[in-house]
């Protein structure tokens, strides 16, 4: 089998896992993902801890150091199957805070700060390098093994791989922001990958106990006489470099960005790792059984010399077993795929969030803590956080493929995997402290991690890329475990002492009791903010998630505190749980940044601290209680008190629109009267004859549209109307109202915006009435609409629930906020009535008719001008009276 036919084999399992993928996004974004959200799915995804290190490397760690190959394996399955509680707790405050890294999980925990968020992304871009230079590696040293020698491979093959792991991560890491940062399709093709590499191992290891050797036996006899050779000295344990070793693959399972984000922020609940708890020791247990008998039989019977990472490969080929071997390349392909791809999309997170977008920001807008509207929340801050995902992503990969250029390729996988566990493991200390101690603090934290990365990069990082010597420690000290512990403990040493000498401001200490204790962090209070923030943060929601996604966050807000419309009170609960819902995308630090821009929240409020100084005293449950009834209190009377507003606004508008109807019906009735005295006359000259009727013509027709107006809203009112059905395409509609409308402002240069395409949809309605609101809708943004170059833009969507949405929107100034609630009502006036040129019936006729047609017509606020929502439905109720049909 030679190597062109295994990079296409490898090629074609790309191609199948992004098939997977994007069918697995689909399913997920067509509401089918219950499927895939299965506990042995996420336990499955786990084994991203099983990388080319495990596959590869750990027969090799096995050949050069015995048993303590058992290392690797030990500490995950330790905290799973011991602490899975912990990790639960873990899960639940990840969940509680929308925590989408450990980055973000460390700085939201102190005090939600930027700096340390972008320190502990630094350490986890460092400490990762080796490991996804570990994976490039693999690859090419597994293609190498099948590599005639007389026609060596190319050097290109880590670069080439980079690429397409880098595309990988790309297509399906970065196609969209979540509000939680799950990626379906991403699991469940590690998923399958784990099932893949398991096989492959399996069968690898079936082979080698009996086709190869005679059976366990045969295998335990050969690790005796193996331990008892003199070059075995490495099957004796070494307490002490065992319990380092343990104990950083413990960690590695927490805070490794990879494991951190499959364990942690792919979790939709923490009781799935109740079965993880005993189902991911299992899986390690047989990726870790089959290890020794390819070990020594691989020791046994190849040549000399032979690299011990590569026995998994070459004892099938040395047995003829081509198609096995294939298999296994396979297997050891899905593990750097799975690993490499995972890494990219966690660190890309925490790269964009805490290093790039930040700075893209304070660049653009002068600085975080500007007190000013910023443009932060007109740009579109959506294309911002994916294209700096995706140059994360390059930049990622780049340094893999350097550090694996700088270090010459090693061919010792396990020397690249335990340079990045410890390098992570610097974390650990403020990550759990975090979780288990209050008096922890963000000042402790930094001093912590800065000092002992600083020992890691000059004791370990340093040493390994062959820049400096190795350290010498005092005699009978292993030197790694020696650096291990020396930077973990100045950096417990500085965290414990820092943070008893400080004391933590406000924020931390809501931090501190909502990670400590699993509680979500409570801002409820009655204050109240402006209604402009509102729609700000609202546009600010628009450019992350969409207009749809960011419109029902709003809304639903507003119906939980008693109010109608798309703008809820900004109080500090809504302020808070906005916030949170912020951080999910892009971060705790740069979640605080944006409401510190658009909302003004950049500083401790006094019912904070409130918070702060009654946390300890508080009876959880009665202050449940009293606050669900305050809540409930609360939102009756706001909702009272909207609608005591709105009736007080419409009574006085009510006696203007009698007043401006009478006017309405009076100036024609004068005219009329006036001009027919006029015709009387006999002596009138032919032209002015001709004139005067023409203006009594017109004055008839205007009051004859004004009665037709006051009659149609009282048919549709009284529920008097008839309801005529057709099948009508809505792009021939929406033409035939442009043609209408088109006499408004006929002075006025328009441009349009439309898909056509997507206007051709077919739909069982009463045309006419569509017709006349299109016509209304049109016809008011033509009028109102105050920009220097007008455009006015429709677009038309079928919704998977078979709705009809047709949003008619200007890129004018909008209607006032304080306008918005009544702009439907029948007696409300925003405008002039000499501006209008009407009674200003038009919005109150077209929502009786969409409410008549089964459909609803909102106003939508925050979309950068007045912007109109049509819904039909996909079946229009029945009639109240006959149809055309009869």
């Amino acid at each position: 089998m030679i190597p062109e036919m295994l990079g296409l084999a490898a090629i074609l399992y790309v191609a199948a896992m992004f098939l997977l993928a994007h069918a697995a996004d689909r399913a997920a974004a067509a509401g089918r993902w219950r499927w895939m959200n299965r506990p042995a799915i996420y336990t499955l995804s786990l084994s991203v801890y099983c990388s080319a290190w495990t596959f590869y490397g750990a027969v090799g760690y096995a050949s050069r150091s015995g048993l303590e190959y058992l290392t690797i394996y030990l500490g995950p399955g330790i905290v799973f199957a011991g602490a899975w509680w912990g990790l639960r707790h873990l899960v639940r405050v990840a969940r509680m805070h929308r925590i989408t890294s450990v980055a973000d999980l460390i700085s939201s925990r102190f005090g939600k700060s930027a700096g340390l968020a972008a320190l502990v992304t630094g350490i986890g871009i460092t400490a990762a390098t080796p490991y996804i230079a570990l994976q490039l590696q693999s690859v090419s040293m597994a293609l190498s093994a099948f590599a005639r020698t007389d026609a060596p491979l190319p050097g290109h093959i880590p670069l080439w791989t980079a690429i397409g792991l880098a595309a990988f991560a790309i297509l399906f890491g970065t196609r969209n922001l979540a509000a939680d940062e799950r990626h379906h399709g991403v699991v469940i093709a590690i998923a399958l990958e784990a099932v893949v590499k398991l096989l492959a191992f399996i069968a690898v290891g079936v082979f080698v106990l009996w086709g190869v050797a005679d059976g366990p036996a045969d295998v335990l006899a050969r690790i005796d006489r193996m331990a008892t050779r003199p070059e075995g000295a490495g099957w004796v344990i070494n307490p002490e470099r065992w319990l380092v070793l343990i104990g950083l693959s413990a960690s590695a399972i927490i805070v490794l960005p990879r494991m951190f984000h499959v364990m942690v922020v792919e979790a939709s609940d923490d009781d799935r790792l109740r079965q993880a708890g005993w189902a991911f020791p299992l899986y390690l247990f047989v990726m870790s059984f089959l290890v020794l008998p390819i070990t020594v039989v691989g020791d046994d019977i190849l040549p000399a010399g032979s690299n011990p990472d590569l026995h998994v490969l070459a004892l099938p080929l040395s047995q003829g077993q081509n198609l096995l071997a294939g298999f296994v390349f396979i297997g050891g392909f899905s593990s750097a795929m799975s690993m490499a791809v995972v890494s990219a999309i966690a660190l890309s997170t925490m790269m964009a969030n805490h290093w790039l977008v930040p700075f893209w920001l304070w660049l653009r807008h002068g600085g975080f803590r500007a007190n000013r509207l910023p443009g932060a929340a007109r740009e579109d801050l959506k294309a911002l956080m994916l294209n700096a995902r995706r140059l994360a992503i390059i930049l990622i990969m780049s340094a893999g493929w350097a550090y694996h250029q700088m270090s010459g390729g090693t061919s010792a996988l396990a020397v690249m995997g335990i340079v990045a566990f410890s390098g992570m493991a610097q974390v650990l200390p403020s990550l759990v402290a975090g979780l288990i101690w209050r008096g922890a603090t963000r000042r402790g934290a930094i001093a912590g991690i800065s000092a002992g990365s600083l020992i890691w990069i000059g004791l370990i990082y340093l040493p390994s890329l062959g820049l400096v010597p190795q350290p010498v420690l005092p005699a009978g000290i292993d030197p790694f475990a020696g650096s291990v512990l020396v930077a973990l403990g100045a950096n417990l040493a500085l965290l414990i002492l820092v943070s008893l000498v400080d004391f933590p401001n406000p924020v931390e200490r809501m931090q501190a009791l909502s990670f400590v204790h699993a509680i979500a962090p409570d801002s409820a209070g009655p204050e109240r903010a402006g209604s402009a923030p509102a729609e700000a943060l609202l546009t600010l929601a628009s450019r992350l998630w969409g207009s749809d996604r960011a419109l029902e966050i709003f809304r639903d807000a507003s119906v939980e505190q008693g109010k109608s419309g798309y703008l809820p009170d900004l109080t500090p609960r809504f302020l808070t749980d906005f916030e949170r819902e912020l951080a999910g995308t892009v971060g705790a630090a740069t979640a605080v940044a944006l409401m510190g821009q658009v909302a003004g929240r950049g500083s401790i409020t006094v019912s904070d601290l409130m918070e702060v100084a009654g946390e300890a005293s508080r009876a959880r449950a009665d202050r449940t209680r009293l606050e669900n009834a305050a809540e409930e209190i609360e939102r009756t009377a706001r909702k009272l008190q909207e609608t005591n507003d709105k009736l007080t606004v419409l009574s006085e508008q009510k006696d203007a629109f009698l007043g401006q109807i009478s006017h309405e019906l009076r100036t024609p009735m004068t005219s009329i009267r006036a001009f027919s005295e006029i015709l009387s006359e006999p002596d009138l000259p032919d032209p002015d004859r001709l004139r005067f009727a023409g203006i009594i013509h017109d004055e008839t027709g205007r009051l004859t549209r004004l009665i037709d107006d006051l009659l149609d809203l009282s048919v549709l009112e009284g529920g008097q109307a008839r309801l005529i059905l057709s099948v009508v395409n809505l792009h021939d509609v929406i033409d035939r109202a442009l043609t209408a409308a088109q006499a408004t402002a006929a002075r006025r240069d328009f441009t349009l915006l439309r898909d056509p395409p997507a206007e051709h949809l077919m739909l069982l309605t009463d045309a006419d009435r569509l017709l006349q609101v299109l016509i209304n809708v049109i016809a008011n943004a033509r009028k109102y609409c105050d920009a220097h170059a007008p455009q006015i833009r429709i677009e038309a969507r079928r919704k998977p629930d078979g709705r009809t949405e047709i949003d008619i929107s200007d890129n004018g100034s909008g209607i006032p906020v304080a306008k918005q609630a009544l702009i439907f009502e029948k007696f409300s006036r925003l405008n002039d009535a000499s501006r209008a040129g009407g009674a200003g019936l038009g919005l109150a006729i077209s929502r009786e008719i969409m409410e008549f047609l089964g459909g609803s017509i909102a106003y939508l606020p925050g979309q950068g001008g007045a912007c109109f929502r049509l819904t039909l439905p996909h079946r229009p109720r029945p009639p109240r009276t006959e149809n055309a049909a009869e």
